[in-house]
């Protein structure tokens, strides 16, 4: 046990420039490429139904499952009242959350702990694991996980340190991308049930400002989690 939070609580040395430069710059491939975003998007997914449950634990809702579909689809599954503050936060917190995660990343990087946010994925998807109820949905999460955990424990220094960074851009630059994509989809008539016309339902605010909250929140994280990454290491 001790052996195990001696890794997690390691101190990483900050990497060099370019490290940091070539973690974004992949990272904005990934998502900018059609071919690598629809591969790529699985990971936002998770990250996007992760919070929806998580939001849901935090606000007192009983957690029934969790589904991720080939289609890079997800859904969340929860009992509680249909109505309230709990409800529009779990709804509100998934398109928000892989942005919100990796600007938590981010400050964790700032303070040389690059491993802690390895571990923190390694955790997060073993939990979720409890909450799986589909075997693409079990397949996708062990491929992440099994790819977290061998870099967190087999890993050198080096590699870690990488992969945090990477990861962390990952969250940040893809987090707008499924808003962008969100929209094109209500302007085209489809997504009709999308998160941002729950909560149009359930408040009073229409379905576009959904989405500019969405968008507003999920652009500032990237500015703010780029910031302090970047401004430390120029």
């Amino acid at each position: 046990m001790n052996e195990f939070w001696d890794r997690i609580s390691a101190v990483s040395p900050d990497p060099p420039v370019w490290i940091v430069q070539v973690a974004a710059l992949v990272a904005l491939v990934i998502v900018v490429l059609p071919q690598t975003w629809r591969i790529a998007r699985n990971v936002v997914t998770i990250a996007h139904e992760g919070a929806h449950l998580f939001v849901a634990l935090i606000t007192g809702r009983q957690l029934m499952g969790l589904r991720l579909h080939s289609d890079t689809s997800g859904v969340a599954i929860s009992k509680g009242k249909p109505t309230g503050v709990g409800v529009i936060a779990m709804t509100f917190a998934g398109y928000v959350g892989p942005s919100l995660l990796g600007l938590g990343a981010a400050l964790v990087l700032g303070t040389q702990h690059a491993v802690a946010v390895l571990w923190i994925g390694v955790i997060s998807i073993a939990l979720m694991l409890l909450m799986i109820r589909n075997i693409y949905g079990l397949l996708s999460l062990v491929v992440v996980g099994a790819a977290l955990f061998v870099v967190s424990w087999w890993g050198t220094g080096e590699q870690q340190v990488a992969a945090a960074y990477f990861i962390t851009f990952f969250l940040l630059i893809a987090g707008p991308r499924p808003v962008l994509e969100l929209q094109k989809s209500r302007s085209a008539g489809r997504a009709r049930d999308s998160d941002a016309d729950q909560l149009a339902r359930l408040t009073f605010l229409p379905g576009i400002v959904w989405v500019g909250l969405f968008l507003l929140v999920t652009v500032g994280s990237l500015a703010l989690g780029a910031w302090r990454i970047l401004v430390p290491v120029q």
